[in-house]
C-alpha cells in the first residue's frame, strides 16, 4: 500500500520574496524533493493547509486529524513547522488511530538550496515503513515518540526529553 502525504505547510514549504525579503508560500515542493531523491515509493500526496505552525489552530489540528483518520493508507508522513510539531502529535495521538504517523519539517526551507527538508523527509520515509503504529517525530536523522522530544530553539536541534 502506498504511504500518505499530508502537507500542511511550515519551512518546508516557504520560499523567498525578494522584493519584500520575506518567506511566504506558494506550493508544495514535495514531488519534486521526492523525484530529487530519486524515490521509489509509492505516496499519495495531499495539501491540507500551508501555515506557518506557529499560525496553527486547534482547528487546524482536528483537520489533520480527520484527514488522518480517514486515510486509506496506514502510513502517513505529514510535513509540519517545527516549532508546533509536538502539539500536533498531541492532538494525533489522542485520536488512538492504527496508523504508524511521522511528522517532519526542515529548519531551512528546501528552496533555499542548504535545506535539512530533504535529508528529513527520506529519514521520515524510512521511519513510516519500519516503526510500529504510533505518532513520532522525525528531524535531524532521528525518530522519537511524539512526547518524548522538543526543539531547541538555541540549537536548532530536535532532542530527546
Amino acid at each position: 500500500m502506498a504511504i500518505r502525504i499530508f502537507i500542511t505547510g511550515g519551512t518546508f514549504d516557504k520560499e523567498y520574496d525578494e522584493i519584500t525579503g520575506k518567506l511566504f508560500f506558494k506550493d508544495t515542493h514535495m514531488r519534486e524533493m521526492l523525484e530529487l531523491g530519486r524515490s521509489r515509493i509509492d505516496v499519495n500526496i495531499r495539501t491540507l493547509m500551508m501555515v506557518d505552525s506557529l499560525e496553527m489552530t486547534d482547528d487546524d489540528r482536528k483537520l489533520v486529524v480527520e484527514n488522518c483518520k480517514h486515510a486509506e493508507e496506514d502510513q502517513i508522513i505529514i510535513t509540519h513547522g517545527t516549532d508546533t510539531m509536538t502539539e500536533t502529535g498531541k492532538f494525533l495521538a489522542s485520536a488512538n488511530l492504527e496508523k504508524t504517523i511521522v511528522l517532519t519539517g526542515a529548519m531551512i526551507p528546501y528552496k533555499f538550496g542548504s535545506s535539512d527538508g530533504l535529508f528529513n523527509l527520506g529519514s521520515a520515509l524510512g521511519f513510516v515503513q519500519s516503526l510500529p503504529h504510533g505518532v513520532y517525530v522525525a528531524m535531524n536523522g532521528r525518530c522519537f515518540d511524539y512526547d518524548k522530544v522538543k526543539k531547541n530553539k538555541e540549537t536548532g536541534v530536535f532532542e530527546a526529553v
